[in-house]
């Protein structure tokens, strides 16, 4: 996993060009100065993006040996308190007596955790090699330095062309032969970090990023510190995406942060609560939001992403499954499961969860909170959102309506005391902007269950379906030990048309399709509808009977829809025929017309006492 780091003095790239971040603007924007014009932008960061380094792929955490995991547990528990104080350099002398562990391991185990954000990380072995001799003559040498020292470690922040430029100017008029621009670039990028931020930006910025407070806030005392997740069967009736027939109630799951009530992420699907949607919940709070918002058709902002440091979850026993676990402690998270009978202790998201039914009753299909609420509602006859559709509004409430309502605990909005734990106000100073996740999929991916499957010469199968590519020709009949090897695969429940295969050798994930490439994509969901009517009719479950009977059960719903139109064709021919004045026109309207109503109201403030 690459993170970006958003701090002032962070060199990043923009536009192809490597830059150094000057100035925090707001919890999403930033000034930026290009290291070899000196010319500044302000940008979104967003366009922001990490200068990478070539770093060897780890092992997934699914298959590291519990002795290996434990082995790396350990080391972070030994580097856990200089990583959060930094500045306390007597505190790694102290480790290294106190553990007999040398101070040259112990960089080395930080910048392990540094570069990849995982304990597993702790894992990796040490990069070799080092600086050879330099080849520079000992004017060149002398001059370089002085321009460095003078000009370019100077608060004026002159410009890395202007330094080379300089140098040149200076071995001339000494008759010098300059040396090469790349030998004085390197010889700049070479320089510490933190060197270069307090000559050029200043000691306090430096501190603050070279010494952040961490771990000093009790509770949820800063963006992230706790969030809160549960769930909840929505009051609502979907129809299906393609005939839009009454379908069932979907599942929310819901991720608060308790310190400024920002939504962070939710999950929407048709299965009940578990391991998968909380997963997926997780995965959609700790990522930034823009992509997915786009690809929904949304264009507001959600400025929320970035590791939460503990994660409170309801008791139930969906939730202590060893993946998810595995998971939040490879990225540092704490999970905190809700006390029996502390019904407190989840307060903040269960009021939450109760304002969002409010709004969810003033829609077509709701079922109301009771049967008494609803009385002779027809529910699945007004039923008209689907999924995405629901998804949409949903995501259009939080961020354009939740987010900015006044919140009678904080005595302000929770899109404005977010913004205060980051950026900071007269009283205390904020967190800064919290980095960003850059390589998404693995992240989405490691919060995904897994299933173990054997590698055939026809390729793997899950829950009766085959998926080959030539990417698992390599593992057919694979064994260990005269044992059949079992291999890892994930899937995203909302399209099970391709899985993702975890290659053990090159260390990372391969997309896998159906082997018969014929069959039509999916959801997790129709595939356990089939299953139920092959069960019912006591078919034999296998490949060719899923997809047949999907394909069966697709012709009776197009065979029903067909007669359904014509019958209603017949009654309006006559109706015209039988009618002296014009038929009155139906207005037809468009899923984008249904996605655009704006059903919400104030919502009660009394609900977040």
């Amino acid at each position: 996993m690459d993170l970006i780091n958003l701090n002032k003095g962070e060199k990043v790239i923009y536009n192809d060009k490597e830059v150094i971040i000057t100035r925090l603007n707001t919890v999403d924007s930033v000034t930026i100065e290009e290291l070899s014009t000196g010319i500044n932008h302000l940008v979104h960061v967003s366009d922001l993006k990490p200068i990478f380094k070539k770093k060897d792929n780890l092992d997934d955490i699914n298959v590291i040996s519990e002795e290996k995991w434990e082995l790396a547990q350990q080391r972070f528990e030994i580097i856990d308190p200089i990583l959060k104080n930094p500045k306390k350099l007597e505190l790694i002398k102290q480790i290294s007596i106190e553990k007999n562990i040398g101070i040259a391991t112990l960089y080395r185990w930080i910048k392990l955790y540094k570069d990849y954000g995982t304990v597993s990380a702790l894992l990796g072995k040490p990069k070799t090699g080092g600086k050879g001799n330099s080849r520079l003559e000992t004017n060149q040498e002398e001059i370089i330095k002085k321009y460095i020292k003078t000009t370019y470690l100077n608060s004026s922040r002159t410009s890395i062309n202007k330094t080379i430029r300089l140098i040149t100017i200076e071995c001339h008029s000494k008759n010098i032969t300059p040396p090469h621009e790349n030998t004085i670039r390197n010889r700049i990028k070479s320089l510490s970090e933190e060197e270069v931020m307090k000559k050029r930006i200043g000691t306090k910025e430096a501190g603050y990023k070279f010494n952040p407070i961490l771990g000093s806030f009790p509770g949820a005392d800063f963006p992230l510190s706790v969030v809160q997740i549960d769930h909840t069967r929505v009051d609502i009736i979907l129809v299906d995406e393609y005939y839009r027939k009454p379908y069932k109630r979907p599942w929310l799951t819901l991720a608060i942060d308790v310190y400024s009530r920002m939504v962070v992420g939710f999950y929407l699907s048709f299965d009940p609560p578990g391991a998968l949607g909380t997963g997926l919940c997780i995965a959609h709070s700790i990522l930034p939001k823009e992509i997915w918002l786009e690809k929904i058709g949304i264009q507001e902002s959600w400025p929320c992403w970035g590791f939460m440091s503990v994660i409170h979850l309801d008791n139930a026993k969906e939730f202590r499954g060893n993946m998810l676990k595995m998971a939040c402690k490879n990225y540092n998270i704490n999970l905190e499961f809700r006390p029996i009978a502390t019904p407190h202790f989840g307060g903040h998201i269960e009021r939450l969860l109760g304002t969002f039914s409010k709004e969810i009753h003033n829609l077509a299909g709701t079922t109301f909170s009771s049967p008494d609420q609803r009385k002779n509602y027809d529910s699945e006859g007004k039923a008209s959102l689907t999924l995405p559709e629901f998804e949409k509004w949903l995501t259009l409430y939080i961020t354009k309506i939740y987010h900015f309502k006044n919140h009678s605990s904080l005595n302000d909005s929770p899109i404005n005391k977010w913004k205060e734990g980051i950026v900071g106000n007269k009283e205390q100073p904020g967190i800064g902007i919290i980095p960003r996740i850059f390589n998404e999929r693995k992240l989405r991916l490691d919060f995904m269950p897994y299933e173990e499957r054997t590698i055939q010469e026809y390729g793997a199968v899950i829950d009766h379906i085959t998926y080959y590519h030539d990417v698992l020709r390599r593992y057919i009949h694979s064994k260990t030990d005269n044992i059949k090897r079992k291999f890892i695969f994930r899937r995203d429940p909302r399209d099970i048309s391709v899985v993702y295969f975890y290659d053990p050798e090159l260390k990372e994930y391969f997309d896998i399709p159906y082997r018969d490439t014929s069959l039509p994509a999916i959801s997790i969901w129709e595939f356990k509808d089939v299953l139920r009517t092959l069960k019912k009719n006591k078919v034999p479950i296998n490949e060719k009977s899923i997809f047949e009977t999907y394909r069966e059960m697709d012709d009776i719903e197009k065979k029903a829809i067909r007669e359904t139109r014509n019958k209603r064709r017949e009654i309006k021919n006559f109706q015209n025929i039988t009618s002296f004045e014009e038929p009155n026109k139906i207005e037809d309207k468009t899923d984008t017309e249904l996605i655009n109503i704006k059903p919400f109201e104030d919502i009660d403030d009394e609900t977040f006492i």
